[in-house]
């Protein structure tokens, strides 16, 4: 079995069809995605036997092969540096957003904006978790401290670790939608530091009531953006496009000094008076809809997100979270959707766990056990596609599971201090306090689903009927 990257790189392209098969190639935060020109070139038990791949499936016109969060960038640098290219960049963007319907295509293109963000999000998330651990009283009195007596620079330096990527969130934003939507991505992250420059009153200030905003006009109220992505979305969307439009127009002896001049000028305008008003109303719409449902109270909400989550994952359109983590975070500083989520990802597990100990078949069991325990890292799809979803009952149970352990996390209020990462890896968002209760709440999920998927959910009889059907 091969284990170096650049020989699993090789395995993959050879077992999809070798490099003329290879219509384009690329990557999200957990799967390479593969456009081929004949899918019957696919050889899909070879594929799924190589060494790191987690599972395969077909979505959305795509082959998608797990391999997991760093590993996927590994193996698809090396694939690049065997010269395996199928299209260029651009075709390669225009053939993947023809995929699927447009709303399908829409949430897909909001990922590609969020998942390069998220890395920094998940570390911050880290640095508030460790302080979170650092700052409970026990651990101070080891080190013969209190709140009160810590001194002033370490606060400060954990400020900066914890604060900085959410203060300057529109601009990591920014960034990311010119770099989608074809822009130039230093222009993206110069309009997204006007939208937080400290000449306007910061947004936090404002909200608690510390400041006052900018009235231009007479009517319209300003501030910074601090707390705001849909404006940063959007103007990042609308600024990549207006500069295509413009470099078009502009001689290009002049395309250095007019194409950024006139970008900026234009839409810094626009996000400050018109863009951020807007749909900074719009997004406060959309977070009250969210927070009124999590503050449904006696852990109803819980046990909604906890059955549902993975039913929407299953359709490719559950990158849309991201910006409501996001939020959430940044509005609330905690999130606790994460707990639900965490839940409903432990379950999958715990039905796929179940599976692999009760059946007596060593291909599921070899299958299904590696899938537990990868889902049981935070990653579901080769514990869903490969195990759970393709026997029915199984995934059922996980839904349910994920109810029970929603609603559990719901009712006593449980909410991580970050994102992106959940079950084992997510015990570093609850050090705060809140560890006890967040195992609790896994594996009341995990133990619901593997106890119902034991006893009604799978047998390989059924299996046997499943595959000869």
């Amino acid at each position: 079995m091969k284990n170096n990257n650049r020989e699993i790189a090789e395995a993959i392209i050879a077992a999809v069809g070798g490099e003329t098969n290879i219509k384009s190639i690329a990557h999200c935060a957990t799967r390479l995605r593969i456009m081929v020109y004949d899918e019957e070139k696919i050889e899909k038990e070879t594929v799924e036997g190589i060494d790191k791949v987690k599972g395969a499936y077909f979505h959305s016109g795509q082959y998608q092969i797990i391999l997991g969060t760093g590993t996927v960038n590994q193996i698809y640098e090396k694939i690049e540096k065997l010269g395996v290219s199928g299209s260029t960049k651009e075709d390669q963007k225009k053939e993947k957003n023809n995929q699927g319907n447009w709303f399908q295509r829409m949430i897909r293109t909001f990922g590609d904006v969020f998942v390069p963000i998220i890395p920094v999000l998940v570390a911050t998330g880290l640095f508030m978790g460790v302080r979170g651990l650092f700052m409970q009283d026990q651990v101070l009195g080891w080190f013969g401290l209190t709140a009160e007596t810590i001194p002033e620079n370490f606060l400060l330096f954990t400020e900066i670790l914890t604060d900085t990527a959410f203060a300057f969130l529109p601009a990591l934003i920014a960034w990311s939608a010119f770099r989608v939507f074809g822009g130039s991505p230093v222009i993206g992250i110069v309009l997204g530091l006007m939208l937080v420059n400290p000449a306007l009153p910061n947004a936090w200030a404002v909200g608690d009531g510390s400041a006052d905003p900018i009235t231009f006009f007479g009517l319209i109220e300003v501030s910074g953006y601090q707390s705001s992505v849909l404006p940063a979305f959007i103007a990042g969307f609308l600024g990549a496009k207006l500069e295509i439009a413009i470099r078009k127009r502009v001689p290009e002896a002049l395309d250095l000094i007019l194409t950024p001049f006139l970008t900026l000028f234009i839409m810094i305008t626009l996000a400050l008076f018109v863009i951020g008003p807007v749909f900074g109303a719009v997004e406060q719409i959309v977070m009250t809809g969210v927070l009124f449902l999590l503050d449904v109270p006696f852990g109803i909400s819980g046990l909604i997100i906890g059955f549902f989550h993975q039913l929407i994952v299953i359709t490719g359109v559950h990158h849309i979270f991201n910006f409501l983590e996001v939020q959430l975070l940044d509005q609330l500083g905690a999130n606790p959707f994460n707990a639900i989520i965490t839940a409903a990802i432990a379950a999958q597990a715990g039905a796929a766990l179940a599976v692999g100990l009760k059946t007596r078949s060593k291909k599921l069991k070899a299958l299904a056990l590696p899938s537990s325990f990868s889902a049981f890292l935070g990653i579901t799809e080769p514990a869903i596609f490969g195990v759970n979803l393709r026997y029915g009952k199984p995934f059922v149970m996980g839904l349910i599971g994920g109810g029970a352990g929603g609603f559990f996390a719901s009712l006593v209020g449980l909410a991580g201090t970050g994102m992106a990462i959940t079950v084992l890896p997510g015990t570093l968002l609850y050090l705060n306090g809140q560890i006890l209760f967040y195992i609790l709440a896994n594996i009341i999920a995990a133990g619901v689903a593997f106890g119902l998927t034991w006893l009604f959910g799978y047998s390989d009889k059924k299996k046997e009927e499943i595959e000869q059907a």
